[in-house]
């Protein structure tokens, strides 16, 4: 396993780049798998479900369509973007298995700092309960999103993965419905509270991918 960290912001392109042939690169055996761990400079993307009535401000930032699954999301600085190329093959060949591994593994992360993340049926990504806030009309505690998953697979390789909120500027989504829920809003590390900075985050991941994937492969 390689976990490359980028100091600097990489272009998106330049990142989809690298993806598309370090996948091609690990389905013919000719590769490791490989974790990036970078920031990129602000911009939306779409996936494959995106909707644009979605994009609200169209020309905010660069708008990059992408084959990942999923929606718009943004990425900027402040955000930690995870890019997964594993052999999901070698693995189990369970994509449903594999998504809840990546969810399984942002909230093992995100506990490292006394944060509990959650997963809600038909909302994609990583939720964060908070009590701070107004609740709805019905009682309920308001929940905003921390993390977003999106990944593709090819000959049962992934790339694309994960997004983590830092401390990004919290202002920049709101050119677009994250993921198509407009109902619920979204956060970070830093507006929790948690002075957390990209370093922690790093060591939190690195730690408890073992602890997700070495553990559950050797039981597969």
């Amino acid at each position: 396993m390689e976990w490359i960290i980028s100091e600097e912001l990489v272009p998106y392109q330049d990142a989809l780049d690298f993806m598309e042939a370090r996948a091609g690169a690990i389905a013919s055996g000719t590769a490791g798998e490989c974790i990036w761990l970078l920031e990129h400079p602000p911009l939306y993307t779409a996936g494959t479900s995106a909707n644009p009535k979605d994009l609200k401000e169209p020309d905010r930032f660069p708008v990059i369509p992408t084959r990942r699954g999923g929606q718009y999301t943004y990425h900027g600085p402040g955000q930690r973007v995870i890019y997964v190329m594993l052999d999901v093959g070698r693995r189990g060949r369970d994509v449903r298995r594999f998504v809840q591994q990546l969810e399984d593994w942002v909230i093992r992360a995100l506990q490292e700092f006394n944060i509990t993340g959650h997963i809600r049926e038909g909302r994609v990504g990583v939720w964060v309960e908070r009590p701070d806030r107004p609740k709805g009309f019905d009682g309920s505690v308001q929940e905003d999103k921390i993390a977003a998953i999106g990944i593709r697979l090819r000959k049962w390789v992934s790339f694309h993965g994960i997004s983590i909120n830092v401390d990004p500027d919290l202002s920049h989504f709101s050119g677009i419905v994250p993921c198509g829920i407009a109902e619920h809003g979204v956060t970070s590390l830093v507006d929790l509270g948690m002075p957390v900075t990209m370093e922690d985050l790093d060591v939190a991941l690195m730690r408890c991918f073992k602890e997700v994937f070495e553990t559950h492969n050797a039981e597969v």
